[in-house]
């Protein structure tokens, strides 16, 4: 597996290095909606790339986040409220969330169908998810993917259309946007 308790420091100086500009701009347009006083839920949040971008969107938004590497975590900007838990089992009462993120994590999930169904209890009513990934439908996409397992890692990647139904099955309206050999996929309730 992959060391990630020990990459913080790695990912915290380099790991926004890899977003492209068009993302952090998709993502403030999916947030501008949202009021004031909105909590958001970085998932699998590493270091907090996407708190942080979200945070340039909107500094007034409530942030947490949860990441199972303790390693990562210590290095998030100190704005986001952090909890030590993994996507499967989500340390919040039920409809606890405006918004949540995912940032080139799902495929790290032991089991994103467990997580989605998280999600959707700890997200409130009318809420949103935004996710930022790899699609297996490329040729990058399929390398990372064999590179990530590999090494350890579940290497639960999608193609973007795969991912669409399995948000659908799970309540969700989906809008998918391709960015080259990645897409996000902005998701309402």
């Amino acid at each position: 597996m992959i060391p990630f308790n020990y990459l913080g420091y790695f990912f915290k100086h380099f790991g926004s290095l890899i977003y492209p500009k068009e993302v952090l701009e998709e993502l403030c347009i999916f947030l501008k909606p949202l009021s004031d006083e909105a909590s958001v839920l970085d998932i699998g949040a590493g270091t907090g790339v996407m708190s942080e971008f979200a945070h340039r969107c909107n500094s007034k938004f409530r942030y947490v986040a949860v990441d199972p590497a303790e390693g990562m975590l210590k290095y998030m900007p100190e704005y986001v409220q952090t909890h030590l838990a993994s996507a499967e089992s989500l340390p919040f009462e039920d409809e606890s969330f405006d918004v949540m993120l995912m940032g080139e994590s799902l495929h790290h999930f032991k089991d994103p169908k467990v997580a989605i169904k998280e999600v959707v209890r700890v997200l409130k009513k009318d809420g949103k998810l935004f996710i930022y990934d790899f699609d297996l439908g490329t040729f990058r996409g399929k390398v990372i993917c064999k590179m990530e397992k590999l090494l350890g890692e579940p290497g639960h990647f999608y193609e973007a259309d795969a991912l669409k139904k399995m948000l659908e099955e799970h309540g969700f309206s989906v809008n998918i946007s391709k960015h080259k050999w990645r897409y996000t996929a902005s998701a309402y309730l």
